[in-house]
């Protein structure tokens, strides 16, 4: 009888010394998942989704998992935004980088061209913010007081229309512009007038070119109101009085 006595004693020993172990085991192994989810960058829905799991599982008193996030919700989606905005910045500035890296490639073309053909005195490129500027002097297509294309410069005109053709293809203005000497003739009555039309015929000629998009130009006119050089000399004038092409960046899609 004694010794079934003892032998049962040890019996229920064993049956309840291997539970605490266990359980602290298990609330280890939760400890270490909980700092592991804490230190990776998930956001703060997602977390609630796996406390509320957690939770759900192991019942009774109150858990780490039910205290609320360090971080208060309104910092939270702040630095949220401040996040994506900066990632947006940072995509738009490697965009304008590409663009003008494409630019300067169509600016080398076209540079080609005007040494090719001796023009450094009639035409030439400036890579600007706004996009590759090219500037055609007046005297190169238009008489004095005329909107009018000359007849000898027409092949020009359509040579330059083939420096236009791009891929992909591009917004373009024409502009143009005049001196500040008023107007004295008959047909124009301003020098205002007289650059938009000087800008209309000469884009008209460009799009003769079928391989041109018309959609994708529109002509300006600023009369004397942007010069680029003062109107007191004669070499002033005439670089005010001129034509400019402008092909603007792509925008990202």
């Amino acid at each position: 009888m004694a010794r079934k006595k003892k032998h049962k004693q040890h019996d229920e020993h064993l049956d309840e010394s291997w539970l605490v172990p266990y359980a602290d085991i298990l609330t280890l192994l939760l400890a270490l998942f909980i700092a592991l989810f804490a230190m990776s960058s998930v956001d703060a829905q997602k977390f609630q989704q796996i406390a509320r799991s957690f939770n759900s599982t192991f019942t009774g008193g109150t858990g780490v998992l039910d205290y609320p996030s360090p971080t208060p919700d309104g910092e939270k989606e702040q630095l949220d935004i401040q996040k994506n905005q900066t990632t947006e910045e940072d995509a738009e500035k490697v965009q304008k980088q590409i663009e003008q890296n494409n630019l300067k490639k169509i600016q080398d073309k076209v540079n080609t061209y005007i040494s090719e053909n001796n023009l450094e005195s009639k035409l030439k490129t400036t890579l600007t913010d706004e996009g590759l500027l090219i500037t055609i002097l007046d005297n190169i297509f238009f008489d004095s007081g005329s909107a009018t294309v000359r007849n000898k410069d027409l092949n020009l005109a359509k040579e330059m229309s083939e420096l236009l053709v791009m891929n992909p293809p591009r917004n373009i203005i024409v502009s143009g512009h005049t001196d500040n000497v008023p107007i004295s003739n008959s047909e124009y009555d301003s020098n205002w007038h007289l650059s938009v039309m000087r800008a209309v015929n000469f884009m008209k000629i460009l799009l003769e070119n079928e391989k041109l998009d018309a959609k994708a130009f529109s002509a300006k006119g600023f009369g004397e109101f942007n010069p680029v050089a003062p109107n007191d000399t004669s070499e002033g004038k005439q670089k005010n009085r001129r034509v400019e092409v402008l092909i603007l960046p792509n925008e990202q899609k």
